[in-house]
């Protein structure tokens, strides 16, 4: 499975303005969130990126992604229609080919060399089949994600099959549809927001209309082709969340060169909370 195209979607209402926003990454440069993607898209060994914006965002979306080391493309979702629609409207940029598929309003720290995107399209190229990337996530979260119950593939470490995907389900469902044995009780495989999907995903799309997601699709598939799970080693963080911005330049700080004088900062200002007084003009060193 050659997979050298990816898409990205940006065009949600509440979404469409955070890829645009700025982090420290882990070397220490301030990126823009699409950047910060489409590196990790090109690290994975795509060539291509469609960015699925609204009418209009195309140049602030260029402007942010600046000399990333891939083509980039811009497909318009004319109105906010749904994640599936997104999804579909770049359908003629995929054509016959397998893809990689990114929410744009996610950043993904690797908990290691191997960059999570790549982990994925890896383990999609060596299975041959579409393959989503999950998260073991607390039972009190999964009503935020699309969810997978399945078993492991046998002699293998972090790779599922799926039997069932459910689109934010409540604990009670997943205790009773969606156990997976080996995992912890009280957490589910959820989606991390990546996957590699083939064109027939746009098919099932199209079949089942108007306000369908991604999950939809994806359970409507099982049956038709194998479809398999892959828990990456990483972390996602959902910049649409209240604290998600915040999240994920902590996590970003403690991975990077920067790590040390991150871990000043914050130590002082916390020193600082715990005295009492105010966090205004804290010094990081003492």
């Amino acid at each position: 499975m050659r997979i050298q195209k990816a898409v990205v979607t940006a065009a949600g209402r509440g979404q469409r303005r955070i890829p645009l926003q700025e982090v420290v990454d882990r070397d220490g440069r301030t990126r823009s969130v699409l950047r910060i993607l489409c590196d990790d898209v090109a690290a994975a060994g795509c060539e291509q990126v469609a960015v699925v914006v609204r009418p209009g965002d195309e140049a602030a979306f260029e402007d942010a992604a600046g000399d990333v080391p891939v083509r980039m493309h811009f497909v318009q979702q004319d109105e906010p229609r749904g994640y599936g629609d997104a999804l579909l409207c770049a359908a003629d940029f995929v054509g016959d080919d397998p893809f990689l598929h990114v929410v744009g309003d996610h950043l993904f720290v690797a908990r290691g060399g191997v960059g999570c995107a790549r982990q994925l399209v890896e383990v999609a190229r060596r299975e041959g089949v579409a393959v989503s990337a999950v998260q073991a996530t607390r039972e009190n979260r999964i009503g935020r994600f699309g969810t997978v119950g399945g078993h492991l593939v046998p002699g293998r470490s972090r790779l599922y099959e799926v039997e069932r995907v459910l689109e934010k389900p409540t604990p009670t469902v997943a205790e009773q549809e969606l156990t997976v044995p080996g995992l912890r009780a009280g957490r589910y495989l959820c989606f991390f927001g990546l996957h590699v999907l083939t064109p027939a995903v746009f098919e099932q799309l199209r079949v089942l209309g108007a306000g369908a997601t991604l999950t939809d699709a994806l359970a409507s598939l099982l049956g038709r082709e194998k479809y398999l799970a892959y828990e990456v080693e990483g972390a996602r963080h959902d910049l649409g969340e209240r604290l998600g911005l915040f999240s994920a330049q902590l996590e970003l700080g403690l991975a990077g060169v920067d790590r040390d004088e991150f871990l000043e900062v914050v130590l002082a200002v916390l020193a600082e909370r715990e005295r009492g007084g105010s966090t205004g003009g804290v010094e990081a060193r003492t």
